[in-house]
């Protein structure tokens, strides 16, 4: 299938699109009341977007990180987040949580990954956790199946 031939799913049902965009606004809220670092929300729509291989959203939000003061180097090694010491405990808890619920098919969120992540963070960073992942998940998977370009 060439891209002249994919819908643009945001754009074929813009309410649908419009309504993930509320979410959005909605889930970044909740980030924020729950004490999670916006630069942490950043590196976690990275990792799920990395791990997807979403190109759209690993640009935005790299961008989007660096513009709030991310360092550089972190998300360089963001892939590779349990060898580098740039990342705090809560950082760690919050990346193992986004990877197994990115990775479902894999096995689905274990129990061991859960309470890694429930050890460090309260009841309210581990839903926020996980809203964030699921709708990192959403919009990967609308810009990978609309195919969004990026680049030349």
């Amino acid at each position: 299938m060439t891209e002249q031939q994919r819908v643009n799913i945001g754009k074929q049902h813009p309410a649908n699109y419009k309504a993930l965009l509320a979410l959005s606004a909605t889930v970044e809220e909740s980030a924020a009341e729950a004490g999670l670092d916006p630069l942490l929300v950043e590196l976690l729509k990275i990792r799920a977007s990395q791990i997807n291989g979403c190109a759209f959203c690993l640009r935005m939000h790299t961008r989007d990180a660096l513009k709030k003061g991310e360092n550089p180097d972190r998300i360089a090694v963001l892939p590779a987040w349990e060898e580098a010491d740039y990342f705090s405990a809560t950082d760690r808890a919050a990346l193992r949580l986004t990877e197994a619920i990115t990775c479902v098919p894999d096995g689905h969120v274990s129990d061991a990954d859960y309470e890694a992540a429930a050890t460090v963070l309260s009841a309210d960073q581990v839903s926020a956790v996980a809203w964030l992942a699921t709708l990192m998940n959403a919009f990967n998977r609308v810009a990978i199946t609309s195919r969004y370009r990026v680049g030349g």
